[in-house]
């Protein structure tokens, strides 16, 4: 079993990484999450995955 990590700014990035990832692959599952915090003026989004899988 292996693990693979993906951060990305904005989900249909995330969702281009991960499906790139986990094509020919096993997949255990997959974790989601996200966050927001304000910067200054700027408002920074943070959308993640945790992909479980076997080779």
């Amino acid at each position: 079993m292996k693990v693979k990590c993906f951060d990305e700014e904005h989900e249909n990035d995330l969702s281009d990484a991960v499906n790139a990832f986990i094509e020919n692959k096993k997949i255990i599952d997959i974790k989601f999450s996200n966050a927001c915090f304000k910067s200054e003026n700027e408002q920074i989004f943070c959308f993640s995955a945790l992909v479980i899988y076997e080779e």
